[in-house]
């Protein structure tokens, strides 16, 4: 019995055919974020080996910023701190983080990450997921409304997320290249031009702008304006276009700017005009532009890159804003040519050179060599674009540039060609445009450890609430360590100086630079570190430094002993307020009774 049973069950299942794997949407789309997140991982897989120990191979200082913001949202969420204004760098002054970019619509969701691990590595899952979310978004919205082959939405998808302004921005800036709510902007601005429902449309499209804003206002600004060029371009085409466009368009644009400035009102109050609000960039960064040549060259992260060559293109490695390389570049422009009979890529070819002719800055350079002045010029000074950095104008020229690849994918099917021809000829332009630049790992480069005396919270025993630590060199945008420290412990204590941008002189409402007021004391120690020397300090000096701490209410002066040029830094200080004691892996000086004010 129990054979015939066995030798039935097996007859049986012999007879049930087996199913087929089949690539359904929903697979082909899963497989789609798959790879554009395995992709970030390679990309960024030189940080994750240690996110703690490594840091960007040029420059240190925005990671360490971004990391400080990390921690204040973490304050935010569990000690419910203002979120829009901080005490805990740039002591007493405190330091305006609507005007900073903050990140806090990226740093509030991933606080169990930052809790749980700390801010370094919430700093690299969040680079990761800002190019593959920004990839697969871009992929999702063209493949939905855009274009109909999967393989021209993979296209476009990818150069949105992996180009080389992205990869130029990758290493230093999550804010920037977190750009996945932007391809749904974009589509509802789309949208509310035929709205049959213009007012949910407009309130849609409010909280994506809401959300936006938290992230980064300066992508915003460009993106508005990017689909007010588009629309301008096309009606300009088609004017019959605007007869029926122009009354949902104006209902949904109203919504959207109703509740997107009853949401956004009060915080958008604190960076214009409360304490510490600046107006206008820093002159250091003001004039950054893209060369003409910039556009033909790939980008340093990329497999045809090459740094040395990238000389004086670009503002500098972490702003290498186009940089398509020559063959990418050419075939934009042949797209172009080819489809230009079409309303959409003719609007989209006119954003594209205005936003690039906008990259090139207030002075038009070919491989640095003036040429004309640009239309920035002009520009720069109007409300909002004063604080723009116009370089990245660049990147939603690559953005554009996707497009324009993802159309050219879906139109090459209707050439009169057989299909094995068509394939190879898809695969060999793709492989020209997109190979040299193909993404590489980021590089990155060692790090100084936060010092054991502040992760073992020694620091505790001398910093009260209401003093602050002081590490050495005073941080500044050249020496970020400090603001680590102080990430790595949530922001638990008060600190003078740091990297972010504020009005000169601590004057509300004045234009911007980087840094605080002037500090004597700090910039005695920033030469100390950069030249190795030890000066010798006269008694007015003296009094001067002491003066400056009492107004840090300074509790503790920290020096790591591994610190470059530790041994010039520490007879430095010794001037100053007396002998150091060492206490684990620091020199440290209690200053507290010097500092007193009560004394």
């Amino acid at each position: 019995m129990d054979g015939g049973t066995t030798g039935g069950g097996s007859d049986q299942a012999d007879a049930i055919p087996k199913r087929r794997f089949r690539w359904t949407p929903r697979r082909v789309d899963l497989a789609v974020f798959g790879g554009f997140l395995l992709v970030a991982v390679w990309v960024t897989s030189q940080i994750w080996a240690d996110p703690a120990g490594r840091v960007a191979s040029l420059y240190s200082s925005d990671p360490a910023q971004v990391q400080f913001f990390l921690a204040h949202s973490v304050r935010v969420v569990l000690h419910g701190e203002f979120p829009f204004f901080t005490e805990q760098f740039n002591y007493p002054d405190g330091v305006n983080l609507m005007a900073n970019t903050a990140i806090l619509a990226l740093g509030i969701p991933m606080v169990p990450v930052t809790l749980l691990f700390g801010p370094a590595v919430t700093f690299v899952v969040l680079v990761t997921l800002a190019l593959a979310g920004t990839a697969s978004a871009w992929y999702h919205v063209l493949s939905r409304h855009v274009v109909s082959n999967r393989l021209a939405a993979v296209v476009g998808g990818w150069f949105c997320g992996f180009s080389p302004a992205m990869l130029s921005h990758a290493s230093w800036h999550p804010n920037i290249i977190s750009q996945f709510l932007l391809p749904f902007i974009v589509w509802r601005v789309m949208v509310i031009t035929r709205s049959t429902r213009p007012y949910r449309d407009g309130a849609l499209l409010a909280l994506l702008v809401t959300a936006q804003a938290f992230i980064n206002e300066e992508i915003l600004l460009f993106t508005a304006m990017g689909c007010g060029i588009f629309l301008i371009a096309v009606v300009v085409q088609r004017p019959a276009l605007w007869s029926t466009a122009w009354r949902p368009l104006g209902k949904a644009v109203a919504t959207c700017t109703v509740i997107a400035g009853a949401l956004l009102a009060y915080p958008l109050y604190i960076q214009f005009a409360g304490p510490m609000a600046y107006h206008g960039l820093s002159d250091a960064v003001r004039d950054y532009g893209n060369d003409i040549a910039a556009y033909l060259a790939p980008g340093s992260p990329t497999i045809g890159g090459n740094q040395r060559a990238n000389v004086n293109l670009a503002p500098n490695y972490s702003e290498e804003n186009a940089f398509f390389g020559w063959s990418l570049a050419l075939i934009a422009v042949g797209i172009v040519l080819w489809l230009r009979r079409e309303v959409l890529v003719r609007a989209l070819a006119a954003t594209a050179g205005f936003y690039a002719v906008l990259s090139l800055g207030e002075r038009i350079t070919w491989w640095d060599r003036e040429l004309i002045v640009g239309p920035w010029e002009w520009l720069v000074r109007l409300p909002l674009l004063d604080a723009v950095v116009p370089t990245r104008f660049g990147m939603i020229t690559s953005v554009v540039v996707a497009i324009l690849l993802a159309l050219a994918i879906e139109r090459s099917r209707t050439l009169p060609l057989d299909p094995r021809t068509l394939r190879t000829l898809t695969a060999g332009g793709l492989v020209l445009a997109l190979l040299p630049i193909a993404p590489m790992p980021l590089p990155m480069t060692t790090r100084p450890p936060v010092p054991e005396f502040i992760t073992s919270d020694r620091w505790r025993a001398y910093v009260g609430p209401d003093q602050t630590l002081v590490p050495i060199p005073v941080p500044s945008m050249g020496n970020t360590n400090g603001m680590r420290w102080a990430a790595a412990t949530n922001l638990d204590f008060k600190m003078p100086g740091g990297y972010f941008l504020a009005p000169r002189n601590g004057n509300t409402g004045d234009p911007g630079r980087f840094g605080g007021r002037p500090s004597g004391i700090g910039r005695l120690l920033e030469e100390v570190a950069t030249t190795g020397r030890t000066p010798e300090l006269n008694d007015r000096q003296r009094r001067r430094s002491l003066d400056e701490l009492r107004h840090w209410r300074a509790a503790v002066l920290v020096l790591p002993v591994s610190q470059p040029h530790s041994e010039p830094l520490r007879q430095t200080v010794e001037q100053l307020v007396g002998p150091a004691r060492q206490e684990l892996d620091v020199w440290v000086w209690d200053v507290r009774a010097l500092t007193d004010r009560t004394a």
